[in-house]
């Protein structure tokens, strides 16, 4: 096991952002390369969200607000037909077949080059999805809820998001505990890849699980010690911090007041190395995603500017 805070000192000097960046997926047999970090957009396909705003039910809204998120500058776009919030209620995995599929056609037949994400933990949606068109699978549990995941993943050679949790959503904010939430994360995420690659998965992008069985507290050392945990884990590192109750709870405040603050972690993020911002609101993320490739290289503003 890493002693995460010596190794955490050790690198400090040597974490400074390159600014050559530089990011590649295999996907569904053709080989992405990116020169900046991504921009995933949240597609909540359910009536059950902690940001109601989000949330989009009709194949028709489905694709409308897709074609709108795709507009604006998303590079991936994540569908999710099960709420994962604190307390929501479980849904059958025929249920998500039956609200996603639709949604997968749907848009790719109205935006054939979309890059389509599936945040699931049934490995059976994921087989339908990949089947219909996905991309992507998003496992909030990493595997760990059905243990055929990571063999459907590598059967389909599809890319993983793999994604730290403790407990479940039903169980996973009551008094989450740890010694070391960074060193026990690390660890957890550098197992998973382990698993991965001995099965057979070739591109596997980590998440440390903002808000999943974490106090604002294990939240917040998270986010600061990103860097130090990409240096240990040489994995790329997607962030969702969206709106999320580590923003809203500090000011007393809801999930629809929180875009500013969303945008000022956002951009810390990037600063600590994040390779994909999971976000609600596209165009201020891209937004933010520009004055940080600016901030590293400066010769490159618009005249305009």
């Amino acid at each position: 096991m890493i002693n995460f805070a010596k190794f955490f000192i050790a690198l400090q000097p040597k974490m400074d952002i390159p600014n050559k960046y530089y990011l590649q997926l295999n996907l569904r047999g053709k080989l992405h390369t990116w020169s900046n970090p991504l921009i995933m957009g949240i597609l909540n396909i359910t009536d059950d969200s902690f940001y109601k705003e989000s949330c989009v039910l009709s194949t028709e809204q489905i694709i409308e607000k897709a074609g709108t998120m795709l507009d604006e500058g998303a590079d991936i776009l994540d569908l999710g037909a099960q709420s994962t919030r604190f307390g929501a209620s479980v849904i059958s995995s025929n249920v998500e077949i039956e609200r996603l599929i639709p949604a997968i056609q749907g848009i790719l037949k109205n935006y054939p080059q979309a890059i389509l994400s599936i945040d699931t933990y049934y490995s059976e949606v994921a087989r339908y999805c990949i089947l219909s068109g996905a991309h992507i699978i998003n496992d909030i549990s990493a595997g760990d809820m059905d243990t055929n995941m990571l063999k459907t993943v590598s059967e389909n050679n599809i890319p993983f998001i793999a994604m730290h949790m403790q407990g479940t959503p039903q169980s996973m904010q009551i008094q989450p505990y740890y010694e070391d939430v960074c060193c026990e994360v690390s660890n957890y995420l550098q197992a998973k890849l382990k698993q991965a690659s001995e099965l057979g998965i070739k591109d596997v992008i980590v998440d440390c699980g903002f808000g999943f069985g974490k106090t604002i507290e294990h939240n917040y050392s998270l986010l600061r010690n990103l860097k130090a945990i990409k240096n240990v884990i040489q994995a790329p590192i997607l962030v969702g911090i969206s709106r999320k109750s580590m923003l809203w709870k500090l000011f007393n405040s809801s999930p629809q007041e929180m875009l500013p603050a969303t945008s000022a972690l956002n951009l810390f993020a990037l600063q600590q190395g994040a390779d994909i911002l999971r976000v609600h609101d596209i165009k201020e993320a891209v937004q933010i995603r520009f004055l940080h490739a600016e901030y590293l290289n400066p010769l490159t503003l618009p005249k305009k500017f």
